[in-house]
């Protein structure tokens, strides 16, 4: 048997999962007509504590329609160096959507707040036309939105302290921009500070949420926010050909992770912190136990296209996120005997 680590968006639809897909009621919902879409967006919605959602087929759509709905052509996203929306979204923001990115070092976790604040730049509009103090240089980039990312991936799947987001929300609603969440894995930020998903979510003017990483559903993302950003989502997905027609049976899988996977993230991350301490017990300093968060670990090593070669040859597959650094998930289709397994692998591939 082959134990895939790569991602947590490798798994496969539970029977439960399936046998809702096969018996959802369906519409087309480029008309607002699905049933099930729309269960699924209210549902949703109301778990992260706003008044809308909008299904999207992946979580690129939902970063690019959400940023897009807040920050006016010609502005610009401010984010970390290392978010996901700069690193790994292809640039769509400048591309399709007019929207340049500035990046903080730090933003996410260590660079002040004050700082960031005073990074922010003035003279972008709010929608929709309401107008907005005068630029500091006709030849400055008006700042339209902040963007976090929580769990943040390239850090290692850590959480953003609900302190740290609370200071960076007054902080945007002065200056008068919207704090906007990568929320990819903010299901299992939520669970691994035991809080609601609201608590998180209402601490956002948008957010990106998804349903295929870490809660299993084969496809799909949710955009949420307050009606009217919801609604500017809605018209960015019909321009990125994101319009579904009998969706349902997509969203009926999204709602139901949402109804039946959320707790048991906290399974992963058990099983991410056990496996980390066997790894670090092997090979002390490949990795900090203590900074494991969540699911995701993150192993120095010497060089990562041969340790994902060996580790493949003995039944493990993992992930590369660097020359010397490799990235593995832990997700609903492995379980305490996988973990086992792919411990006694990896130890001695890092030992050896």
């Amino acid at each position: 048997m082959t134990i895939d680590l790569r991602s947590d968006t490798v798994t496969q639809p539970t029977d439960g999962m399936r046998r809702a897909m096969a018996a959802a009621e369906v519409g087309d919902d480029v008309y607002g007509e699905d049933p099930s879409v729309r269960a699924l967006e209210e549902y949703g919605a109301g778990l992260l504590g706003h008044e809308a959602a909008l299904f999207v087929p992946s979580g690129t759509m939902g970063n690019f329609c959400a940023l897009r709905a807040n920050a006016e052509f010609g502005t610009e996203v401010l984010a970390d160096a290392e978010a996901h929306v700069v690193t790994y979204e292809l640039g769509g923001l400048a591309v399709l959507g007019g929207v340049q990115t500035r990046t903080l070092t730090g933003l996410a976790l260590d660079l002040d707040p004050a700082v960031i604040a005073e990074q922010i730049r003035p003279g972008a509009r709010t929608w929709p036309t309401r107008p907005r103090p005068a630029p500091v240089s006709h030849s400055m980039v008006a700042t339209s939105v902040v963007a976090v990312e929580d769990t943040w991936a390239r850090g290692g799947g850590r959480i953003l302290p609900v302190e740290r987001l609370e200071r960076l929300r007054a902080i945007t609603d002065a200056a008068e921009v919207v704090l906007h969440c990568d929320g990819a894995r903010l299901w299992n930020a939520a669970v691994g500070l035991g809080v609601e998903p609201s608590q998180l979510g209402q601490l956002f003017g948008t957010l990106s949420v998804c349903l295929s990483k870490g809660l299993g559903a084969p496809v799909g993302s949710l955009v949420v926010g307050d009606a009217a950003p919801v609604a500017r989502a809605r018209v960015w997905r019909k321009r990125l050909g994101g319009g579904m027609r009998q969706a349902g049976v997509l969203a009926a899988a999204g709602l139901y992770a949402l109804r039946h996977h959320l707790d048991r993230l906290a399974d992963d991350h058990r099983r991410a912190a056990a496996l980390a301490a066997v790894l670090a017990d092997a090979a002390p300093g490949c990795v900090e136990p203590k900074h494991v968060d969540t699911n995701m670990i993150f192993l120095r090593v010497d060089d990562a296209t041969t340790f994902l070669a060996r580790a493949r040859e003995q039944g493990v597959l993992v992930g590369a996120s660097g020359p010397r650094e490799v990235r593995l998930l832990t997700h609903l289709d492995v379980d305490d005997a996988d973990i086992r397994a792919a411990g006694d692998v990896l130890a001695r591939l890092l030992a050896g």
